[in-house]
């Protein structure tokens, strides 16, 4: 069933925190960036936490356990348990379990996560194409994985196994920058063997699958920092979701987003759970929120008024997606992003 194509961001009276009883909250860009908490996070998320909502932590990243991601958050002050946290890893150990015998041998290739969640699923990870596998799978291993894993997956796969992916994320944020994801490491085996993986984190249909099993939500909000993967993960559900502007997603991507990247809600930081959001308005042949007026010209986005940035932001998105239809908005945005300072 194909959903109408998103031409704005909506508004909400109602705060998120209370409009929504479960949020799935990506964790890198989101929640913490190198480690240490983003700010407004810790305290956005236990006034949500107070008021109902019950809060889920998805992550992509297949290489931490849940335990392990748990823990991490309880010392950022994020009090946490282990079943609150979905991973990759679990998605993609339900993927294989479900095609393969019980009790069978998987080629890990990756980091401790993908260990715990074969096991949970009753699978016996190895080390060795010699080890008699009956499938490969590959999540992110951290900056030191030796490249020789890589030619251990190029020779079971070579022999016709089966190949699953936890993610093909390109890059992974870290404290220095960004830095290449499990995406890239694929791309190294796709070279060398020409095979194409079965994949399960986001935004694919396997994550949010298993994130609605463990977190038994009914009405979801996806709250992430990522158009590929967080929003579009969204849009796959067919549920709402909120970009917040915290990590790798800038004002001029987001105009230029395509339908199944364009968010539900844009807001500066994880506060926006706990408010409701600005209506945007249509105005003859403009769009309206707040202070701002935005319109499609010939060759630019233009920007009248004054007020919150965001509010701009917000104009200038249904200004954009309005324009683009079900394609993407080629408009020049820096002028107007100049003037919100974003």
């Amino acid at each position: 069933m194909s959903q109408a194509v998103t031409t704005r961001p909506e508004g909400s009276r109602q705060a998120l925190s209370e409009a929504y009883d479960t949020a799935l909250l990506d964790l890198d860009g989101v929640v913490y960036a190198g480690g240490n908490a983003i700010a407004h996070a810790v305290e956005s998320l236990a006034t949500a936490r107070t008021g109902g909502m019950h809060l889920a932590y998805v992550t992509n990243n297949a290489l931490r356990t849940p335990d392990a991601v748990a823990e991490h958050l309880t010392e950022l002050g994020i009090p946490t348990e282990a079943s609150d946290v979905i991973t990759s890893a679990q998605a993609v150990a339900r993927l294989i379990a479900d095609q393969v015998p019980a009790g069978a041998r998987v080629l890990v290739i990756g980091g401790e996560g993908l260990r715990v969640a074969l096991r949970e699923r009753g699978l016996e990870p190895v080390e060795s194409a010699d080890d008699d596998p009956v499938a490969v799978v590959q999540g992110y291993g951290g900056p030191d994985l030796p490249w020789g894993r890589f030619a251990e997956a190029s020779y079971a796969i070579a022999r016709g196994l089966p190949w699953f992916a936890s993610n093909t994320d390109l890059t992974i944020p870290s404290a220095r920058g960004i830095a290449p994801g499990n995406g890239a490491a694929v791309q190294v085996v796709r070279i060398a063997t020409g095979a194409e993986p079965q994949v399960a984190g986001k935004p694919l249909p396997p994550m949010h699958r298993e994130t609605i099993l463990r977190t038994g939500a009914e009405r979801p909000l996806v709250v992430g920092d990522r158009l590929d993967t967080d929003i579009e993960g969204a849009f796959n559900g067919k549920v709402d979701s909120l970009l917040v502007l915290t990590g790798v997603t800038d004002g001029a991507q987001l105009l230029a987003a395509p339908p199944q990247h364009r968010p539900t809600y844009v807001d500066a930081d994880l506060r926006g759970m706990l408010t409701g959001q600005p209506e945007v308005t249509e105005e003859g042949t403009g769009f309206r929120c707040g202070g701002w007026t935005a319109r499609a010209g010939a060759e630019r986005l233009e920007l009248d008024g004054e007020g919150e940035a965001l509010d701009g932001l917000r104009a200038l998105c249904a200004a954009a997606w309005t324009a683009a239809g079900e394609g993407v908005c080629e408009l020049d945005s820096g002028k107007a992003l100049a003037r919100l300072g974003l």
